[in-house]
């Protein structure tokens, strides 16, 4: 019964949604980094008043010490890596019943693990954080610290590795949401949802914590939505020969065949 319901306008608009930002143009998410790139250029005192609001004089900033919001920022990792297990599962599916077609098409397989590796783990983590030696909130004098406030984008000495710019866990979870984005049909919409909710949630602990400024949390999650529409144009939309999803697919039923036949007995063994 509950099939035969119409679908609500809302409904069909978050699909249409989602379908617009699968399609969204690379130069959209580019614009959107230099837009908040010049906006925190202009205003650099946004980040100070939002980091203000979660700091108490004499005190820090003390969300830090509430084990439960400790337990949430910690909880990214655990839901990437369920996400990469989803995925390494699909294609050991795959490899178990070759001539049946995976459960997850290898082309958004190949994406997904390219796009957290050279998002999430090389721009933000190892080129950004290690090298550009922003100081943390906690770090700066107008919250307690010894060092200045540092512009985005600018490079300095304050910090010598895994600094504030840019922010880590934020990114991660804007993989995560870009991850929801692939989801099938009947899915895309409630996992848009939990997803973009934990990320709103996740960056909001990372300021809470003094680890990030606002600027830090937005930028990551534009940088990290402009590698995944860069790779998802690349691999997905318009893929050189040897990565289009029919030939992966074929691949790996090939692979999947051989290992079938390698687990055979040899002909006259026991």
């Amino acid at each position: 019964m509950l099939e035969r319901l119409p679908r609500q306008p809302l409904g069909r608009a978050a699909r249409r949604l989602c379908d617009q930002i699968l399609r969204a143009p690379v130069s959209l998410a580019a614009g959107v980094v230099i837009a908040l790139s010049l906006f925190f250029l202009a205003f650099p005192g946004v980040d100070l008043r939002v980091s203000r609001a979660f700091y108490v004089p004499g005190q820090g900033f003390i969300a830090v010490r509430d084990h439960l919001l400790v337990v949430f920022r910690n909880s990214i990792d655990l839901l990437v890596m369920v996400a990469a297990v989803v995925m390494l599962a699909g294609l050991a599916v795959k490899l178990a019943r070759p001539e049946r077609p995976s459960p997850i098409p290898p082309n958004r397989v190949l994406f997904l693990f390219s796009s957290l590796i050279l998002g999430p783990g090389l721009l933000v983590n190892v080129i950004l954080k290690d090298h550009w030696g922003r100081p943390r909130p906690s770090m700066i004098a107008a919250f307690g610290g010894s060092s200045p406030y540092v512009p985005v984008w600018e490079i300095s000495h304050f910090c010598s590795r895994n600094c504030s710019f840019v922010a880590g866990e934020p990114s991660a979870a804007a993989w995560l949401v870009g991850a929801a984005l692939l989801l099938p049909g009947g899915w895309r919409l409630v996992g848009m949802i939990m997803a973009g909710t934990y990320a709103i949630l996740i960056s909001l602990n990372r300021i809470a914590f003094g680890g990030h400024f606002l600027s830090d949390v937005l930028l990551s999650v534009a940088l990290t939505f402009l590698v995944m529409a860069l790779l998802h144009r690349l691999l997905v939309e318009r893929p050189p020969a040897a990565l289009a999803n029919p030939v992966l697919e074929a691949n790996l039923t090939t692979v999947g065949r051989r290992l079938k036949g390698a687990e055979r007995p040899a002909a006259g063994t026991r």
